[in-house]
């Protein structure tokens, strides 16, 4: 059984396409395209379900259309529009790290250098052009800078990010 926080949100189905059972994948991260895995995870009536791919061709640089195997009707197909897609965990590895979205690392714990706990990432804010960590603290929830200059390690393992955070700025 597949759990969610064994996976990552990487987009939605938006609509059945054709009648042969291809839908339109909107997606946030191009992972699957770059990463070898034979599947993708879809949220149905709340059970995440690996559906295999059978062939897939970018429409934009933000869809594809996707043909999944078994998948053979539009009305097979059209069971599965809105349905939101998720992309496993395991199947990134170590050297993938820059290529995923930030939306991998909802619910990794930040540390800070010396080992303290700060918080876990519950979103990401991207409607800046500095895009924000939402940690959720035990004081409350903080922003905090996405940017690579203060990660100073990964664990995908542990699921924790350190970072080197400028004084004072968890108290803004």
């Amino acid at each position: 059984m597949i759990k969610k926080e064994d996976t990552y949100p990487i987009g939605r189905i938006t609509k059945a396409h054709g009648l042969k059972g291809e839908v339109v994948f909107n997606f946030e991260d191009d992972i699957f395209d770059r990463v070898e895995c034979p599947y993708l995870i879809c949220e149905v009536d709340g059970i995440l379900v690996p559906f295999f791919m059978e062939e897939y061709r970018f429409k934009t640089d933000a869809s594809a259309l996707v043909k999944f195997e078994d998948i053979d009707s539009a009305d097979q197909a059209q069971q599965l529009v809105g349905s939101e897609v998720y992309f496993e965990n395991k199947y990134v590895e170590e050297g993938d790290a820059e290529e995923v979205s930030l939306n991998y690392f909802i619910g990794f714990t930040i540390n800070d250098t010396d080992g303290q706990t700060i918080g876990t990432i519950r979103g990401i804010d991207d409607q800046t052009e500095n895009w924000l960590f939402q940690v959720e603290t035990p004081t409350g929830n903080v922003l905090i800078p996405a940017h690579e200059d203060f990660i100073t390690d990964i664990n995908h393992k542990d699921k924790t990010i350190e970072m080197n955070l400028p004084e004072g700025l968890l108290d803004l």
